[in-house]
């Protein structure tokens, strides 16, 4: 997992292919598709993020899209739309913004269960 540490301030577009976590400042876009962000305690994000899974510890300022999960921790600050297939928002996280539910993509989708017809149970005879 590669880090930004608390002192970086990085202004720009970020993009990887490797699980990230931000502890410092990060201020443009950021775009992980294939994997996770981790907006830590401290951290403050002020970007369009894109990414797989995103956990926000810290704070972030924009908007958050996330493939599969976007999980915001009690002491985590959103300002700006959210879009995910899962959320979890803990007590005391502070969300600000559109929250859109989105389909979990086709890959992730578990068949469906046949369901089966329940069998018939004979009543007890009165002889």
């Amino acid at each position: 997992m590669a880090a930004i540490g608390s002192t970086v301030v990085f202004s720009g577009e970020l993009s990887g292919d490797e699980d990230l976590e931000i502890l410092g400042q990060v201020k443009g876009k950021i775009e992980l598709p294939s994997h996770q962000l981790i907006v830590g305690e401290g951290g403050r994000v002020e970007a369009e993020v894109k990414a797989k899974c995103v956990l926000v510890i810290g704070r972030v300022s924009g908007n958050v899209e996330a493939s599969e999960r976007l999980e915001i921790q009690a002491s985590g600050i959103v300002e700006g739309d959210v879009r995910a297939p899962r959320l979890l928002i803990q007590e005391g996280a502070i969300v600000n913004g559109h929250i859109e539910m989105t389909k979990a993509p086709e890959a992730s989708k578990r068949p469906a269960a046949t369901p089966v017809a329940p069998t018939p149970v004979a009543a007890p005879s009165n002889s």
